[in-house]
């Protein structure tokens, strides 16, 4: 098998975690190196260090898939006796292509904060701050019997057909088709010049306007007519919110203290910061990964009784105590949680094009932070 192509890798990655969904000016996409490439082994990690770039090195890596830009400000000299400037050397010397991708993975469905909710036993979550939404559209396609079920089932595969909690959503109706195959076809059911009448299923179903480029490909893969028909339509439905952080309810009451032991445990830190009175209840939790300094009142405004966030400021937390909502601060680096999921992301990605790239998670620590 041959190694999978940057372009496709990225592809593949941008699907669940498009572009569009990063706020303005985010320093996402290619860092360092090219995008016209194969890829023998990707490496997912949470920060692009030093360490980091040598664990790489030894590792025979020559992609990098990263959840904090790289380049955040701009250079404005590249010293190679610097660890910064040593560390691009290595990566462009290596010819090791460094991928980012930040607030688009925080806000992706099953991103960073939906991870960090789901540790948290947060449920019935909504989106804390809004980015973006996402339309719904309908899908109609008239499929010959014998292949009904097949490409049905290969839709809600694909993600069509998700209602709530529901999947594989889909309304059939029977009919009969009719089409006169032309000169140059070569039809799946009768003769060039014939008037076929065959028995077909009306199949309707819905997905999101993110999942279109997706459901084509499949309806295509999958219908086995040379050119099947089919009508796409947007729908009136309200769609689906996507943004930065969550905000939802614990699975039961418990204090703030409580809540703190129970935030240290969820994301395995030694000790979190806390605001508020710790013998208060809380319920409605809202959570955002990274620096959630300026959502904070947007957190009080939709009733949450406490904010999860990292790199808390000094006077953030103190309006917040004065307006009483209650804070806990388990530091930046809990944003880690997506590099073992994000894997999971692109080792699948890998086995449904039948590539031969291996995927692996850094090993290296990069917190800054000690308690004592």
């Amino acid at each position: 098998m041959k190694p999978m192509h940057v372009q496709t890798i990225i592809q593949e990655f941008e699907r669940r975690s498009p572009k569009h969904l990063a706020v303005d000016g985010d320093k996402i996409g290619l860092q360092v190196g090219s995008l016209d490439k194969p890829v023998n082994k990707i490496m997912i990690t949470l920060d692009v260090l030093e360490p980091v770039v040598d664990e790489a090195i030894e590792n025979d890596v020559d992609f990098i898939l990263a959840h904090h830009p790289l380049l955040f400000r701009p250079i404005k000299q590249l010293n190679v006796d610097t660890s910064y400037g040593r560390m691009i050397e290595k990566l462009i010397k290596h010819d090791i292509t460094v991928y980012a991708a930040h607030t688009n993975l925080d806000a992706a469905e099953g991103g960073v904060n939906d991870l960090m909710a789901d540790a948290l036993g947060i449920t019935d979550t909504d989106v804390l701050v809004p980015v973006s939404e996402d339309p719904v559209f309908k899908l109609v396609v008239y499929v010959p019997e014998s292949h009904a079920d097949h490409v049905r089932e290969a839709l809600g595969d694909a993600g069509a057909g998700h209602i709530g909690n529901y999947s594989h959503c889909a309304f059939t109706t029977e009919g009969r088709g009719a089409f006169r195959p032309g000169e140059g076809t070569d039809p799946f059911i009768g003769e060039q010049g014939k008037l076929e009448r065959p028995e077909e299923q009306k199949i309707e179903t819905v997905f999101y306007g993110s999942q279109r480029s997706r459901i084509m490909q499949v309806l295509k893969k999958t219908h086995p007519y040379e050119e099947p028909a089919f009508d796409v339509y947007r729908l009136e439905t309200p769609g689906r919110r996507q943004g930065l952080g969550r905000i939802g309810y614990l699975q039961e009451e418990m204090t703030l203290d409580a809540f703190a032991d129970h935030v240290k445990k969820a994301f395995g830190v030694e000790g979190v910061r806390v605001v508020g009175d710790g013998g208060r209840k809380v319920r409605k939790a809202a959570v955002l990964g990274g620096d959630g300094n300026k959502y904070a009142m947007e957190a009080l405004k939709q009733g949450a009784d406490v904010y999860v966030t990292g790199d808390l400021y000094f006077h953030v937390a103190h309006d917040a105590w004065m307006e009483g909502l209650m804070m806990v601060d388990p530091g930046h680096h809990v944003e880690k949680i997506m590099k073992q999921s994000v894997a999971d992301w692109m080792i699948e990605a890998v086995q449904s094009h039948k590539k031969a790239t291996d995927v692996i998670v850094s090993q290296v620590h990069t917190d800054p932070f000690r308690f004592r």
